[in-house]
């Protein structure tokens, strides 16, 4: 269970919710459609399977009893909050880790009419078929899959309560937990040396990077995944991460990001901007 009670010049921000809600669907509508890429073979997901592990917070100033007098009487249970999130996993129809937190977001929303807003995010589990072997060979089953160790698919949405109905207001898009050592091509030369400085320069050296990457979209709506051709898989982020990172001749990970940050945003115009969190 997540609470939050702010007050900062006179504004109150009331939330709490439920977090660390894993769910699974087997066969989800299919993402096809999408732009290729040069850096990456990704060219859709068939979704047979579908999991996620989700975050809900809701917020409204009805809540504030519960936290000023302990007064529950609006209290939404933190219980009905995953069994609501179970549900809504099978009611879903689209193909997207960000379009199924804004169904979930607008359900919550039509459910309790005293919640101001919705902050929704999740880890997505990116899956791979297992080998198995047939007459010509082994080809991927259809069957059976394991949960990929890394990198893992990410969604933040906000949805907030309008005159006009539910709306997206700020949203975040990432792939995160990738894991990559290139074995040469790496130097690490040219800093401040001083009476501190123990760390040898090195011309070639193995590098190895912790990477998440973290993008928005000029336009909400195109995250949702409803236009396929608009929307940005994490698999093609992935592959351009890796690409760049074999191309370049690293000086620095502030050099690497920089350039991986670059080749993203050619690749997806239809993105605003793009972070990271990186560790070496």
């Amino acid at each position: 269970m997540v609470t939050d009670e702010l007050e900062t010049a006179g504004e109150r921000t009331m939330n709490y919710g439920k977090e660390n809600v894993a769910v699974f669907r087997t066969y989800a509508t299919p993402l096809a459609g999408i732009e290729t890429i040069p850096e990456s073979s990704f060219e859709g997901r068939d979704n047979v399977l579908f999991g996620t592990e989700v975050r809900v917070k809701l917020e409204g100033e009805a809540f504030l009893p519960s936290f000023s007098e302990g007064d529950n009487s609006m209290v939404v249970a933190t219980d009905s909050m995953k069994n609501l999130i179970h549900h809504q996993m099978g009611e879903y129809e689209g193909a997207t880790l960000e379009g199924f937190l804004k169904f979930v977001s607008e359900a919550l929303l039509d459910q309790y009419d005293h919640v101001e807003a919705v902050e929704a995010s999740a880890d997505e589990f990116l899956f791979g078929a297992r080998p198995i072997p047939t007459d010509d060979g082994f080809e991927p089953s259809d069957l059976v899959f394991s949960i990929e160790d890394s990198p893992a698919g990410y969604g933040e949405l906000r949805v907030e309560r309008t005159d006009n109905g539910a709306g997206v207001v700020d949203q975040t898009s990432g792939v995160t937990d990738m894991e990559l050592v290139k074995v040469k091509d790496n130097s690490f030369v040219g800093f401040i040396q001083d009476e501190y400085t123990t760390l040898p320069e090195r011309e070639n050296r193995t590098l190895y990077v912790e990477l998440n990457i973290f993008w928005t979209y000029a336009d909400t709506e195109d995250a949702l995944g409803e236009d396929p051709t608009q929307y940005v898989p994490v698999e093609q982020v992935r592959d351009i991460a890796q690409v760049v990172f074999h191309e370049l001749d690293v000086n620095s990970i502030q050099e690497l990001i920089y350039q991986v940050g670059q080749r993203i945003l050619e690749r997806f115009e239809q993105l605003e901007s793009v972070r990271f969190e990186a560790n070496n």
